[in-house]
């Protein structure tokens, strides 16, 4: 699962752009503000969601621009494409093999995984950052978790809706929206489930050398079964309607991860442990990607290597390449990518 040529049409900085990879580390490279990151966020456009930056669609078309943008790729023989066009800036189009399709299919034919600065903070911000971190492990292992996921979120809106509504007292209604939506949220805690058991099991064979990550435990908080979850509704309706929204389920789920040693959480570690504790997930579910789909999966590190000494980055490389996962860095200097070597393909961004 290797991207063999990226092509980006008035996306943010970039009015055309085309990269045709042919290496398995691409080592993007140049000043700060050259638009490096732009690309790896265009690449993350090419799966479920909205990109690493989950920013409007319309704040992603350049200034001076025809309004619209287009990415597109080609993965072996199998041609995706999305973008916005002109008069529409916010109806996302995605193109699979020259034929219309949904966002939501691009999950069937790319993994792809990203790590961002801003994700530093994961563990200390809200649940909810987690929890599209803990999604986006899910759909890379099953595509069909955006659609399923699709079904609930519109489920939980439409209840939403009804429970402000004058009648709300109709509990035939409410009950078989809350029937469709348990059968939605027991699919999404049992992919959760199945991924987070799966990583479990990746961690504890994962190699301590050459790059060592921290020996850590997790789980999943929440309600973990959709008959709880109709009970919860159906006792919590009231609680709902003056809360305007609906307070319980996989929606409001959470990632916990500890340290194993000490079970001392996540937030409560140092800044450059978190980031050790993300890239040790990173690592093990990019192995994990390629045992369940056959094929590796795209990996996109923005400024990864920019804070760790020599010895450190070169490891952490050797092991990126042992994931077989195509790698996608950015990084200010070329010298931060001497310790790949000829597997790296270096491409200065802003030159």
């Amino acid at each position: 699962m290797a991207l063999t040529r990226v092509s980006l049409t008035d996306f943010r900085n970039h009015a055309m752009l085309t990269l045709e990879p042919a290496a398995p580390f691409v080592a993007l490279h140049g000043p700060n503000g050259a638009g490096k990151t732009n690309i790896l966020e265009a690449i993350s456009l090419l799966v479920p969601g909205r990109g690493l930056r989950r920013a409007a669609l319309s704040e992603m078309v350049r200034t001076g621009g025809n309004a619209g943008f287009a990415v597109s790729a080609e993965l072996g023989e199998v041609q995706i494409g999305t973008g916005v066009e002109a008069g529409a800036p916010e109806r996302r189009k995605v193109r699979i093999n020259g034929a219309n399709a949904t966002a939501n299919s691009l999950g069937e034919w790319l993994s792809v995984i990203w790590l961002t600065p801003s994700m530093d903070r994961l563990f200390v911000d809200g649940a909810g950052g987690r929890r599209r971190f803990l999604d986006r492990l899910v759909l890379a292992l099953e595509p069909n978790h955006a659609s399923t996921s699709s079904r609930y979120e519109k489920a939980v809106q439409q209840r939403n809706r009804l429970l402000s509504g004058a009648d709300m007292a109709d509990d035939l209604w409410l009950d078989a929206l809350e029937a469709q939506m348990a059968e939605s949220a027991e699919a999404i805690i049992e992919a959760r489930r199945r991924m987070l058991e799966a990583l479990i099991n990746q961690l504890d064979r994962a190699p301590t050398a050459p790059f060592a990550v921290p020996d850590i435990k997790i789980d999943m908080a929440g309600p973990t079964s959709a008959e709880e979850l109709r009970a919860i509704w159906h006792n919590s309706r009231k609680r709902d309607a003056a809360a305007g929204r609906t307070l319980t389920g996989p929606h409001r789920a959470d990632l916990i991860v500890h340290h194993r040693a000490n079970s001392q959480a996540a937030e409560r570690s140092s800044t450059g442990e978190q980031k050790a504790m993300l890239l040790s997930l990173i690592l093990a579910h990019a192995v994990l990607v390629t045992a369940h789909r056959g094929v590796p999966p795209i990996l996109l590190l923005d400024e990864v290597a920019a804070h760790l000494d020599p010895a450190r980055r070169n490891a952490l490389f050797e092991r990126l390449a042992a994931t077989g996962a195509q790698v996608w860095m950015t990084g200010t200097e070329a010298a931060l990518f001497d310790g790949i070597g000829s597997t790296a393909e270096l491409v200065a961004v802003g030159a």
